[in-house]
C-alpha cells in the first residue's frame, strides 16, 4: 500500500499512521529478474549477514493485525502458510500437505506436516491451525485485513493431532488465496495469548528466520537464520535453512540517504528507491536492480462515488477523459510505470482489458460536464452550478506524491476543476477517511488475483467510525456488483472466476468507479554480490534463497 496516510503498496509511506492501516496481498516465489540470481558464480556460499534498507516502518508486525505492504515485507521470513500460491498462481502443499473440500464447498479437510517446529520449540500441528484462525477473527485481534479475507469462516476443528477442519459459512473459491498470504501466516499459539501490542513488535513462527529482539522503533529488525527449517513449498528457489546467517534491516524513510548508503557500501540492498535513482543505478557497475511488475490494482485516484461532486458518474467520467493521465505519469516518473488502462495491473491473473474507455478525450469531457450541468466559469475559469464552483478535494498525507498531484492539478485546471490539495497529518487523515470527508484519495494495493476487487469494491469494506479503517475508500456500493462478488466466490473453477471478475471489471470501468494512472512495479536495489533474489506473487523482495558472493 502506498502513503503515510494514503495507504497504498508498493511504495513506502511516510508519516503517520492511515496508510499503514491498508493493503493488499500475496505471497508465492517467483524467480530473480534482475540478474543476480544464484546460477552466475557458481555454488551458493554459505553465511553472512544481509544489511537490507527499507523507507517504511511497519505499526505493528503481526500480519494478522497489520496489512501493510511493509510489515508483509518483515514477516514472510518468520511465518510460513498452510498452501504456497505459486508464480502460476496454483496451489501447493506447504504446512499442510494436502486438503480436500466437501462437495457443497463450506468444509475444507487439511492434512498437516508432522515434522515442522516453531522457533521457539512448540510443535506446528493441528491445534495451531485452529489456534490462528480463530485468533485472526476474534475482534479484539482488530485485523485491517486478515479478517476480511475470511469473512466466510465459521470455525475449526482439529480432528486429530496433524488434521485439521475449518468450517464456513458460506461458499469461498478465494479461501486458498487468503490462506496463502502472510496475513494469515500462522504463528506460535503461545505468542497468541499476549497482548496486540506485545505481537505488533515480536512474533514467532516456523519459518527460515527468526527475530530475538523483534521489531525495534524507529531502527528496524534482526532476522537471524532457523537452523531447522526444512519445509520449504516444493517450487521454492531453495530448500533446507537460508543460506544466509541473517538480515538486518534499517528503516531509512529518506530515498535520497536509502540510495547513498547503498552505493557507499554501507547495506547491500534497498528497497523502494525513486524513479531517480533506480534509472540512475541502472547504469552503475557494480549493481543490480531487480525488478517485478506488480499484480493487483493499479496506483489510482479513488473517488468518494457516495457524496460529494464525484458522486455524479458524468464528473468521474470527465476526469477520467479529461486529464491525460499516462502522459502525467511518464512525465513524472521518466516512463518507469506502465501506463493503467483499467482496475487491475497487466500482470494480474483474471485482468481485463479496459483500454477502450480510458482514451485521453478532452472534448468528449467538456461534453459530460456541460451535461452535468457545470456550465458556468467564475473569474478564475472554473467551472460552477447555482454559482458554486466545482472543486475535488484530494485528501493525502505523503510527500512522495507531489509533484503527480500538482501535475494533476494543472490538468483539472485545464477542464475547469479546481484540485485542492490537502495533505494533512496521519490522525486527522484516519478521522476524515472514516467519516467520508473528501472527495478523492490515491493508492495502490498489491495482489495476486482479481478477488482483490472483492476487497476494495464491496459495501461491506467501505470505512465508517463503526466498522473502522477498511479498503473500499471508493465507498462503491453496486447491487450488481454484489451479485457478482458472490458468484465468484461460489465459482467451481479458476476461468468462471476469472470470467465473473472481468463483469466486475467492466461495471466499475462503467461506473469510473476508480481513475486509474500507472502500475506500479517493485524493484530490489543490490550490490552485484547478492545473489538469489526472488519475489513473491505481490511483488514483495524474496530473500530466503538470498546469499553473499562476499
Amino acid at each position: 500500500m502506498h502513503s503515510g496516510t494514503r495507504i497504498r503498496t508498493h511504495r513506502p509511506a511516510t508519516g503517520a499512521g492511515a496508510t499503514a492501516l491498508l493493503l493488499a496481498l500475496v505471497t508465492a516465489c517467483s524467480a530473480d529478474t534482475g540478474g543476480g540470481g544464484g546460477k552466475a558464480g557458481g555454488p551458493p556460499r554459505e553465511g553472512g549477514t544481509l544489511r537490507l534498507a527499507i523507507a517504511k516502518e511497519p505499526e505493528c508486525l503481526d500480519p494478522h493485525q497489520s496489512p501493510t505492504e511493509a510489515a508483509r515485507l518483515l514477516t514472510r521470513p518468520i511465518v510460513d502458510s498452510l498452501v504456497h500460491q505459486t508464480a502460476k498462481g496454483t496451489f501447493e502443499p506447504w504446512l499442510a500437505k494436502s486438503w480436500k473440500v466437501s462437495p457443497d464447498g463450506l468444509t475444507y479437510t487439511f492434512v498437516l506436516r508432522d515434522d515442522v517446529t516453531f522457533t521457539d520449540g512448540a510443535a506446528f500441528d493441528a491445534a495451531a491451525v485452529v489456534a490462528n484462525l480463530d485468533h485472526v477473527a476474534d475482534p479484539d485481534t482488530k485485523s485491517l485485513l486478515a479478517s476480511s479475507l475470511i469473512s466466510a469462516y465459521k470455525s475449526s476443528r482439529a480432528i486429530n493431532a496433524h488434521t485439521a477442519e475449518i468450517t464456513l459459512k458460506r461458499p469461498d473459491s478465494g479461501l486458498l488465496g487468503a490462506l496463502a498470504l502472510p496475513n494469515l501466516g500462522i504463528e506460535s499459539p503461545a505468542t497468541l495469548k499476549g497482548s496486540p501490542a506485545t505481537l505488533c513488535k515480536k512474533i514467532v513462527g516456523t519459518g527460515p528466520f527468526r527475530t530475538k529482539t523483534g521489531l525495534v522503533a524507529q531502527k528496524g529488525i534482526d532476522l537471524v537464520k532457523n537452523p531447522d527449517y526444512r519445509w520449504a513449498p516444493k517450487s521454492a528457489e531453495h530448500s533446507g535453512p537460508a543460506h544466509l546467517d541473517g538480515i538486518a534491516v534499517q528503516v531509512v524513510p529518506d530515498n535520497a540517504s536509502r540510495n547513498g548508503a547503498l552505493t557507499s557500501g554501507q547495506i547491500d540492498a534497498a528497497t523502494g528507491l525513486d524513479p531517480t535513482s533506480t534509472r540512475s543505478l541502472r547504469k552503475t557497475p557494480g549493481f543490480t536492480l531487480h525488478t517485478k511488475d506488480f499484480p493487483g490494482a493499479n496506483y489510482s485516484y479513488w473517488p468518494n462515488t457516495a457524496n460529494g461532486p464525484l458522486a455524479d458518474v458524468a464528473v468521474r467520467k470527465a476526469l477520467r477523459a479529461g486529464i491525460d493521465w499516462a502522459t502525467l505519469a511518464r512525465k513524472v516518473y521518466f516512463g518507469q510505470y506502465p501506463a493503467a488502462d483499467g482496475p487491475l495491473s497487466a500482470s494480474t491473473p483474471g485482468r481485463a482489458d479496459q483500454g477502450a474507455a480510458h482514451a485521453h478525450d478532452p472534448a468528449e469531457a467538456g461534453r459530460l460536464l456541460d451535461r452535468a450541468g457545470w456550465t458556468g466559469r467564475d473569474e478564475d475559469g472554473y467551472r460552477t452550478k447555482n454559482g458554486k464552483r466545482l472543486k475535488v478535494r484530494h485528501l493525502w498525507s505523503d510527500p512522495s506524491i507531489t509533484n503527480l498531484a500538482v501535475q494533476v492539478q494543472a490538468a483539472a485546471k485545464k477542464l475547469g476543476v479546481q484540485f485542492v490539495e490537502e495533505n494533512v497529518d496521519g490522525g486527522t487523515f484516519v478521522k476524515r477517511l472514516l467519516a467520508a470527508d473528501y472527495d478523492v484519495i490515491d493508492t495502490s494495493f498489491s495482489a495476486p488475483g482479481p478477488d482483490v476487487l472483492r476487497v476494495l469494491f464491496g459495501k461491506e469494506n467501505i470505512p465508517t467510525p463503526k466498522r473502522g479503517i477498511s479498503n473500499n475508500m471508493a465507498r462503491y456500493d453496486d447491487p450488481e456488483v454484489e451479485r457478482l462478488f458472490l458468484a465468484a466466490q461460489r465459482a467451481e473453477d479458476r476461468s468462471e472466476q476469472f470470467r465473473i471478475y472481468g463483469e466486475v471489471q467492466r461495471k466499475i470501468t462503467e461506473d469510473a468507479a476508480v481513475l486509474p494512472i500507472y502500475s506500479p512495479v517493485s524493484t530490489l536495489a543490490a550490490r552485484d554480490a547478492v545473489r538469489g533474489t526472488g519475489f513473491t506473487a505481490d511483488g514483495s523482495a524474496d530473500l530466503y534463497a538470498a546469499w553473499l558472493t562476499s
